[in-house]
Protein backbone atom coordinates (compact mmCIF):
# COMPACT_ATOMS: atom_id res chain seq x y z
CA UNK A 1 0.00 0.00 0.00
CA UNK A 2 1.32 3.46 -0.84
CA UNK A 3 1.29 6.43 1.51
CA UNK A 4 -1.49 7.90 -0.67
CA UNK A 5 -3.83 4.98 0.09
CA UNK A 6 -7.07 6.30 1.57
CA UNK A 7 -8.43 4.49 4.58
CA UNK A 8 -10.88 4.94 7.43
CA UNK A 9 -8.96 6.28 10.43
CA UNK A 10 -11.73 5.33 12.84
CA UNK A 11 -10.00 2.22 14.17
CA UNK A 12 -6.68 4.01 14.61
CA UNK A 13 -8.36 6.99 16.28
CA UNK A 14 -10.00 4.54 18.69
CA UNK A 15 -6.67 2.81 19.33
CA UNK A 16 -5.12 6.15 20.27
CA UNK A 17 -7.96 6.80 22.72
CA UNK A 18 -7.48 3.33 24.21
CA UNK A 19 -3.72 3.86 24.60
CA UNK A 20 -4.23 7.21 26.32
CA UNK A 21 -6.84 5.77 28.70
CA UNK A 22 -4.75 2.69 29.58
CA UNK A 23 -1.52 3.80 31.30
CA UNK A 24 -1.24 0.52 33.24
CA UNK A 25 -2.28 -3.12 32.70
CA UNK A 26 -5.09 -2.61 35.23
CA UNK A 27 -6.54 0.24 33.20
CA UNK A 28 -6.09 -1.74 29.98
CA UNK A 29 -8.26 -4.61 31.21
CA UNK A 30 -10.80 -2.31 32.90
CA UNK A 31 -11.28 -0.42 29.63
CA UNK A 32 -11.47 -3.68 27.71
CA UNK A 33 -14.11 -4.97 30.12
CA UNK A 34 -16.18 -1.83 29.62
CA UNK A 35 -16.07 -2.30 25.85
CA UNK A 36 -17.02 -5.95 26.15
CA UNK A 37 -19.98 -5.18 28.41
CA UNK A 38 -21.26 -2.65 25.88
CA UNK A 39 -21.08 -5.45 23.28
CA UNK A 40 -23.22 -7.75 25.45
CA UNK A 41 -20.50 -9.76 27.17
CA UNK A 42 -20.82 -10.37 30.91
CA UNK A 43 -18.20 -10.81 33.58
CA UNK A 44 -18.06 -14.15 35.39
CA UNK A 45 -16.26 -14.68 38.68
CA UNK A 46 -13.73 -17.47 39.00
CA UNK A 47 -15.12 -18.31 42.44
CA UNK A 48 -18.62 -18.97 41.12
CA UNK A 49 -20.15 -21.78 39.05
CA UNK A 50 -20.40 -21.17 35.30
CA UNK A 51 -23.44 -22.01 33.18
CA UNK A 52 -23.73 -23.51 29.69
CA UNK A 53 -25.65 -20.66 28.07
CA UNK A 54 -24.51 -19.24 24.75
CA UNK A 55 -23.09 -15.74 24.64
CA UNK A 56 -20.07 -13.68 25.58
CA UNK A 57 -18.22 -13.88 28.90
CA UNK A 58 -14.99 -12.58 30.36
CA UNK A 59 -12.80 -13.11 33.40
CA UNK A 60 -10.67 -10.41 35.01
CA UNK A 61 -7.69 -11.17 37.19
CA UNK A 62 -5.30 -8.35 38.05
CA UNK A 63 -3.87 -7.02 34.80
CA UNK A 64 -5.13 -9.98 32.73
CA UNK A 65 -8.38 -10.64 30.87
CA UNK A 66 -9.75 -13.76 29.17
CA UNK A 67 -12.89 -13.23 27.06
CA UNK A 68 -14.77 -15.72 24.90
CA UNK A 69 -18.01 -16.13 22.98
CA UNK A 70 -19.98 -19.40 22.95
CA UNK A 71 -22.12 -19.57 19.80
CA UNK A 72 -25.48 -21.32 19.64
CA UNK A 73 -25.03 -25.00 18.96
CA UNK A 74 -21.49 -25.23 20.35
CA UNK A 75 -20.69 -28.70 21.69
CA UNK A 76 -18.30 -29.54 24.54
CA UNK A 77 -15.68 -30.54 21.93
CA UNK A 78 -15.99 -27.38 19.80
CA UNK A 79 -12.44 -26.06 19.23
CA UNK A 80 -11.25 -22.60 20.22
CA UNK A 81 -9.79 -19.86 18.05
CA UNK A 82 -7.59 -17.75 20.34
CA UNK A 83 -5.97 -14.34 19.95
CA UNK A 84 -3.18 -14.02 22.51
CA UNK A 85 -1.63 -10.71 23.58
CA UNK A 86 -0.25 -8.98 26.65
CA UNK A 87 -1.19 -5.87 28.61
CA UNK A 88 2.14 -4.89 30.20
CA UNK A 89 4.90 -2.67 28.82
CA UNK A 90 8.45 -1.96 30.04
CA UNK A 91 8.51 1.03 32.40
CA UNK A 92 9.54 2.29 35.85
CA UNK A 93 7.62 0.90 38.82
CA UNK A 94 7.35 2.30 42.34
CA UNK A 95 9.24 0.45 45.07
CA UNK A 96 7.65 -0.66 48.39
CA UNK A 97 9.32 2.24 50.25
CA UNK A 98 8.98 4.96 47.63
CA UNK A 99 9.97 8.12 49.49
CA UNK A 100 13.58 9.04 48.86
CA UNK A 101 15.71 11.99 47.84
CA UNK A 102 19.09 13.71 47.94
CA UNK A 103 20.63 17.18 48.05
CA UNK A 104 17.32 18.87 48.86
CA UNK A 105 15.35 17.11 46.13
CA UNK A 106 12.35 14.89 46.84
CA UNK A 107 12.35 11.76 44.68
CA UNK A 108 10.43 8.52 44.16
CA UNK A 109 12.27 5.19 44.32
CA UNK A 110 11.55 3.05 41.27
CA UNK A 111 12.45 -0.39 39.96
CA UNK A 112 13.08 -1.11 36.29
CA UNK A 113 10.32 -3.29 34.82
CA UNK A 114 11.17 -5.33 31.74
CA UNK A 115 13.72 -4.46 29.08
CA UNK A 116 12.95 -0.78 28.77
CA UNK A 117 15.08 1.69 26.81
CA UNK A 118 16.23 3.71 29.81
CA UNK A 119 17.18 6.87 27.92
CA UNK A 120 13.62 7.27 26.59
CA UNK A 121 12.41 8.06 30.12
CA UNK A 122 14.81 10.98 30.53
CA UNK A 123 13.56 14.58 30.50
CA UNK A 124 9.99 13.44 29.89
CA UNK A 125 6.91 14.62 31.80
CA UNK A 126 5.64 11.61 33.72
CA UNK A 127 2.39 10.76 35.47
CA UNK A 128 1.64 8.00 37.97
CA UNK A 129 -0.80 5.14 37.45
CA UNK A 130 -1.72 1.61 38.52
CA UNK A 131 -3.83 0.50 41.43
CA UNK A 132 -4.01 0.59 45.21
CA UNK A 133 -5.34 -2.21 47.38
CA UNK A 134 -7.45 -1.26 50.38
CA UNK A 135 -7.44 -3.16 53.65
CA UNK A 136 -10.80 -4.76 52.81
CA UNK A 137 -9.20 -6.34 49.72
CA UNK A 138 -10.83 -4.06 47.16
CA UNK A 139 -8.87 -2.19 44.50
CA UNK A 140 -8.95 1.38 43.21
CA UNK A 141 -7.43 2.47 39.94
CA UNK A 142 -4.93 5.32 40.02
CA UNK A 143 -4.33 7.62 37.04
CA UNK A 144 -2.57 10.88 37.82
CA UNK A 145 -2.30 11.93 34.20
CA UNK A 146 -0.42 15.20 34.49
CA UNK A 147 3.25 16.20 34.76
CA UNK A 148 4.24 14.96 38.22
CA UNK A 149 7.64 13.29 37.88
CA UNK A 150 10.78 13.68 35.77
CA UNK A 151 14.08 11.83 35.38
CA UNK A 152 16.49 14.68 34.59
CA UNK A 153 19.50 14.02 32.41
CA UNK A 154 22.89 15.41 33.38
CA UNK A 155 23.71 18.60 31.46
CA UNK A 156 26.23 18.24 28.64
CA UNK A 157 28.45 20.81 30.41
CA UNK A 158 28.91 18.27 33.23
CA UNK A 159 29.43 15.31 30.89
CA UNK A 160 31.44 16.61 27.94
CA UNK A 161 32.09 13.13 26.53
CA UNK A 162 28.45 12.02 26.32
CA UNK A 163 28.11 12.68 22.58
CA UNK A 164 31.41 10.92 21.80
CA UNK A 165 31.42 8.00 24.23
CA UNK A 166 27.68 7.49 24.50
CA UNK A 167 25.24 7.86 27.37
CA UNK A 168 25.84 5.40 30.22
CA UNK A 169 23.01 5.03 32.71
CA UNK A 170 23.17 3.17 36.01
CA UNK A 171 19.72 1.71 36.77
CA UNK A 172 20.06 2.36 40.49
CA UNK A 173 21.74 5.78 40.58
CA UNK A 174 20.48 7.57 37.49
CA UNK A 175 16.84 6.58 37.00
CA UNK A 176 15.23 7.96 40.19
CA UNK A 177 12.58 10.57 39.27
CA UNK A 178 12.25 13.89 41.05
CA UNK A 179 8.87 15.24 42.13
CA UNK A 180 9.70 18.28 44.22
CA UNK A 181 11.95 20.03 46.69
CA UNK A 182 12.28 19.71 50.44
CA UNK A 183 12.69 17.13 53.14
CA UNK A 184 11.93 13.46 52.56
CA UNK A 185 9.03 12.24 54.70
CA UNK A 186 8.04 8.61 54.87
CA UNK A 187 4.53 8.05 53.54
CA UNK A 188 4.33 11.26 51.50
CA UNK A 189 3.78 9.60 48.13
CA UNK A 190 1.04 7.26 49.30
CA UNK A 191 -0.69 10.08 51.18
CA UNK A 192 -0.60 12.09 47.96
CA UNK A 193 -2.04 9.16 45.98
CA UNK A 194 -4.76 8.68 48.60
CA UNK A 195 -5.81 12.31 48.22
CA UNK A 196 -5.92 11.97 44.45
CA UNK A 197 -8.07 8.82 44.63
CA UNK A 198 -10.25 10.10 47.47
CA UNK A 199 -9.53 7.54 50.16
CA UNK A 200 -7.98 7.63 53.63
CA UNK A 201 -4.28 6.81 53.38
CA UNK A 202 -4.63 4.61 56.45
CA UNK A 203 -6.94 2.32 54.45
CA UNK A 204 -4.30 1.58 51.80
CA UNK A 205 -2.74 -1.82 52.38
CA UNK A 206 -0.68 -2.12 49.21
CA UNK A 207 0.00 -0.64 45.80
CA UNK A 208 1.09 -1.52 42.27
CA UNK A 209 2.14 1.84 40.84
CA UNK A 210 4.17 2.82 37.80
CA UNK A 211 5.09 5.93 35.85
CA UNK A 212 3.84 6.78 32.38
CA UNK A 213 4.47 9.49 29.81
CA UNK A 214 1.65 12.03 29.78
CA UNK A 215 2.24 12.97 26.13
CA UNK A 216 -0.79 11.95 24.10
CA UNK A 217 -0.62 9.59 21.08
CA UNK A 218 -0.43 11.52 17.81
CA UNK A 219 -0.34 11.11 14.05
CA UNK A 220 3.09 11.81 12.61
CA UNK A 221 4.54 12.64 9.21
CA UNK A 222 3.71 14.81 6.25
CA UNK A 223 0.72 12.65 5.30
CA UNK A 224 -0.10 11.57 8.89
CA UNK A 225 0.71 8.02 7.80
CA UNK A 226 2.43 7.09 11.07
CA UNK A 227 1.32 7.02 14.71
CA UNK A 228 3.54 7.77 17.71
CA UNK A 229 2.41 6.73 21.14
CA UNK A 230 3.08 4.76 24.31
CA UNK A 231 2.51 1.08 25.07
CA UNK A 232 1.90 -0.08 21.49
CA UNK A 233 3.84 -3.14 22.65
CA UNK A 234 1.39 -4.60 23.21
CA UNK A 235 -1.88 -2.74 23.71
CA UNK A 236 -2.08 -2.37 19.93
CA UNK A 237 -2.71 -6.13 19.77
CA UNK A 238 -5.08 -6.12 22.77
CA UNK A 239 -7.16 -3.42 21.10
CA UNK A 240 -7.18 -5.25 17.75
CA UNK A 241 -8.13 -8.49 19.50
CA UNK A 242 -11.01 -6.76 21.27
CA UNK A 243 -12.33 -5.39 18.00
CA UNK A 244 -12.01 -8.80 16.37
CA UNK A 245 -13.76 -10.65 19.21
CA UNK A 246 -16.69 -8.24 19.26
CA UNK A 247 -17.01 -8.48 15.47
CA UNK A 248 -16.85 -12.30 15.56
CA UNK A 249 -19.52 -12.42 18.26
CA UNK A 250 -21.89 -10.74 15.81
CA UNK A 251 -21.38 -13.40 13.13
CA UNK A 252 -24.34 -15.51 12.13
CA UNK A 253 -22.57 -18.85 12.55
CA UNK A 254 -19.23 -19.74 14.09
CA UNK A 255 -17.50 -23.11 13.75
CA UNK A 256 -15.18 -22.21 16.66
CA UNK A 257 -15.36 -20.51 20.04
CA UNK A 258 -13.47 -17.20 19.63
CA UNK A 259 -11.26 -16.20 22.57
CA UNK A 260 -9.15 -13.18 23.53
CA UNK A 261 -6.39 -13.91 26.06
CA UNK A 262 -4.67 -10.73 27.26
CA UNK A 263 -1.96 -11.64 29.79
CA UNK A 264 0.16 -9.58 32.15
CA UNK A 265 3.91 -9.94 32.86
CA UNK A 266 5.03 -10.91 29.36
CA UNK A 267 7.85 -8.39 29.55
CA UNK A 268 9.49 -10.21 32.45
CA UNK A 269 8.92 -13.84 31.55
CA UNK A 270 5.17 -14.54 31.97
CA UNK A 271 5.68 -16.50 35.21
CA UNK A 272 2.79 -15.31 37.35
CA UNK A 273 -0.84 -16.16 38.05
CA UNK A 274 -1.80 -13.60 35.39
CA UNK A 275 0.98 -14.44 32.94
CA UNK A 276 0.87 -16.78 29.96
CA UNK A 277 2.86 -19.42 31.83
CA UNK A 278 0.29 -19.46 34.63
CA UNK A 279 -2.88 -21.57 34.74
CA UNK A 280 -5.40 -18.85 33.84
CA UNK A 281 -6.06 -19.63 30.17
CA UNK A 282 -6.05 -23.40 30.69
CA UNK A 283 -8.49 -23.10 33.57
CA UNK A 284 -10.87 -20.90 31.59
CA UNK A 285 -10.87 -23.19 28.54
CA UNK A 286 -11.37 -26.31 30.64
CA UNK A 287 -14.16 -24.77 32.69
CA UNK A 288 -15.88 -23.64 29.50
CA UNK A 289 -15.83 -27.23 28.24
CA UNK A 290 -17.05 -28.63 31.56
CA UNK A 291 -19.81 -26.01 31.86
CA UNK A 292 -21.23 -27.35 28.59
CA UNK A 293 -21.31 -30.87 30.01
CA UNK A 294 -17.95 -31.93 28.61
CA UNK A 295 -15.51 -34.55 29.80
CA UNK A 296 -11.71 -34.83 29.80
CA UNK A 297 -12.05 -36.44 26.38
CA UNK A 298 -14.04 -33.45 25.10
CA UNK A 299 -11.43 -31.06 26.49
CA UNK A 300 -8.62 -32.97 24.77
CA UNK A 301 -10.51 -32.94 21.47
CA UNK A 302 -11.30 -29.22 21.75
CA UNK A 303 -7.68 -28.24 22.44
CA UNK A 304 -6.36 -30.54 19.71
CA UNK A 305 -8.48 -28.68 17.17
CA UNK A 306 -7.69 -25.21 18.52
CA UNK A 307 -5.37 -22.56 17.09
CA UNK A 308 -3.86 -19.48 18.73
CA UNK A 309 -2.56 -16.38 16.97
CA UNK A 310 -0.04 -14.86 19.39
CA UNK A 311 -0.14 -11.21 18.39
CA UNK A 312 2.74 -9.00 19.52
CA UNK A 313 4.63 -6.15 17.93
CA UNK A 314 7.73 -6.88 15.83
CA UNK A 315 10.56 -4.89 14.31
CA UNK A 316 10.07 -2.76 11.21
CA UNK A 317 13.30 -2.25 9.28
CA UNK A 318 15.13 0.73 10.76
CA UNK A 319 16.45 3.10 8.07
CA UNK A 320 19.48 4.07 10.18
CA UNK A 321 20.37 0.53 11.27
CA UNK A 322 19.36 -1.67 8.34
CA UNK A 323 22.41 -3.90 8.93
CA UNK A 324 20.79 -5.16 12.16
CA UNK A 325 17.95 -6.73 10.18
CA UNK A 326 17.83 -9.91 8.11
CA UNK A 327 18.70 -8.76 4.56
CA UNK A 328 15.87 -10.63 2.83
CA UNK A 329 13.13 -9.68 5.32
CA UNK A 330 12.52 -5.96 5.75
CA UNK A 331 8.99 -5.34 7.08
CA UNK A 332 7.65 -1.83 6.53
CA UNK A 333 4.78 0.13 8.13
CA UNK A 334 1.40 0.08 6.38
CA UNK A 335 2.23 -3.10 4.49
CA UNK A 336 0.12 -5.30 6.75
CA UNK A 337 0.78 -7.55 9.76
CA UNK A 338 3.91 -9.68 10.00
CA UNK A 339 4.31 -13.43 10.36
CA UNK A 340 7.14 -14.02 12.85
CA UNK A 341 9.34 -17.08 12.31
CA UNK A 342 12.24 -18.51 14.34
CA UNK A 343 13.25 -22.14 13.91
CA UNK A 344 14.69 -22.23 17.43
CA UNK A 345 11.18 -21.74 18.80
CA UNK A 346 11.55 -18.19 20.03
CA UNK A 347 8.39 -17.89 17.94
CA UNK A 348 5.94 -20.79 17.62
CA UNK A 349 5.16 -20.44 13.88
CA UNK A 350 5.56 -23.45 11.59
CA UNK A 351 4.53 -24.09 7.99
CA UNK A 352 0.99 -25.14 8.80
CA UNK A 353 0.60 -22.09 11.01
CA UNK A 354 1.72 -19.94 8.11
CA UNK A 355 -1.10 -21.43 6.06
CA UNK A 356 -3.68 -20.58 8.75
CA UNK A 357 -2.50 -16.98 8.95
CA UNK A 358 -2.26 -16.56 5.19
CA UNK A 359 -5.81 -17.89 4.76
CA UNK A 360 -7.15 -15.41 7.33
CA UNK A 361 -5.38 -12.50 5.62
CA UNK A 362 -6.68 -13.63 2.24
CA UNK A 363 -10.26 -13.78 3.50
CA UNK A 364 -9.89 -10.31 4.99
CA UNK A 365 -8.18 -8.87 1.90
CA UNK A 366 -5.19 -7.89 4.04
CA UNK A 367 -1.55 -7.88 2.84
CA UNK A 368 1.04 -9.42 5.14
CA UNK A 369 4.82 -9.68 5.55
CA UNK A 370 7.47 -12.04 6.94
CA UNK A 371 9.75 -11.28 9.87
CA UNK A 372 12.93 -13.25 10.64
CA UNK A 373 15.82 -12.06 12.82
CA UNK A 374 19.33 -11.52 11.53
CA UNK A 375 21.32 -14.66 12.40
CA UNK A 376 23.87 -12.52 14.24
CA UNK A 377 21.26 -10.75 16.39
CA UNK A 378 19.51 -12.49 19.27
CA UNK A 379 15.79 -13.03 18.72
CA UNK A 380 13.21 -11.98 21.28
CA UNK A 381 10.27 -14.15 22.21
CA UNK A 382 6.55 -13.92 23.00
CA UNK A 383 3.72 -15.74 24.73
CA UNK A 384 3.46 -17.93 21.59
CA UNK A 385 5.93 -20.70 22.50
CA UNK A 386 4.64 -20.68 26.10
CA UNK A 387 1.03 -21.11 24.96
CA UNK A 388 1.97 -23.92 22.58
CA UNK A 389 4.04 -25.80 25.14
CA UNK A 390 1.75 -25.34 28.14
CA UNK A 391 -1.57 -26.15 26.47
CA UNK A 392 -0.61 -28.17 23.40
CA UNK A 393 -2.41 -25.64 21.21
CA UNK A 394 -1.15 -25.00 17.68
CA UNK A 395 0.21 -21.45 17.89
CA UNK A 396 1.31 -18.89 15.29
CA UNK A 397 3.29 -15.73 16.08
CA UNK A 398 2.20 -12.56 14.29
CA UNK A 399 2.04 -8.82 14.96
CA UNK A 400 2.53 -5.31 13.63
CA UNK A 401 5.94 -3.96 12.61
CA UNK A 402 6.98 -0.94 14.69
CA UNK A 403 10.04 1.20 15.44
CA UNK A 404 11.37 2.14 18.90
CA UNK A 405 10.14 -1.03 20.57
CA UNK A 406 10.38 -0.80 24.39
CA UNK A 407 10.72 2.96 24.23
CA UNK A 408 8.46 5.15 26.33
CA UNK A 409 7.01 6.17 22.95
CA UNK A 410 6.83 3.82 19.97
CA UNK A 411 5.98 4.24 16.28
CA UNK A 412 3.75 2.28 13.87
CA UNK A 413 2.00 2.74 10.54
CA UNK A 414 -1.42 4.36 10.85
CA UNK A 415 -3.06 1.69 8.66
CA UNK A 416 -1.57 -1.39 10.30
CA UNK A 417 -3.76 -1.52 13.46
CA UNK A 418 -6.91 -1.85 11.35
CA UNK A 419 -5.27 -4.33 8.97
CA UNK A 420 -4.31 -6.47 11.98
CA UNK A 421 -7.83 -6.28 13.44
CA UNK A 422 -9.33 -7.30 10.09
CA UNK A 423 -7.04 -10.34 9.84
CA UNK A 424 -7.82 -11.33 13.44
CA UNK A 425 -11.55 -11.03 12.76
CA UNK A 426 -11.28 -13.34 9.75
CA UNK A 427 -9.26 -15.79 11.85
CA UNK A 428 -11.77 -15.86 14.72
CA UNK A 429 -14.73 -16.24 12.37
CA UNK A 430 -13.02 -19.20 10.70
Amino acid sequence: MSSAHRFDRGHTDDLMSYLAASPSPYHAVANAAERLEKAGFRQVEETEAWDAAAGGRFVLRGGALIAWYVPEGATPATPFRIVGAHTDSPNLRVKPLPDTGAQGWRQVAVEIYGGTLLNTWLDRDLGLSGRITLRDGSHRLVNIDRPLLRVPQLAVHLDRSVNQDGLKLDKQRHMTPIWGLGDVNEGDLIRFVAEEVGVDAREIGGWDLMVHSVEAPAYLGRDRELVAGPRMDNLLSVHAGLAALVAAAGSASLPYIPVLAAFDHEENGSQSDTGAEGPLLGNVLERSVLARGGTFEDRARALAGSVCLSSDTGHAVHPNYAERHEPGHHPLPNKGPILKVNVNQRYATDGSGRAVFAAACERAGVPWQHFVSNNSVACGTTIGPITAARHGIHTVDIGVAILSMHSARELCGAEDPHLLASALTAFLEG
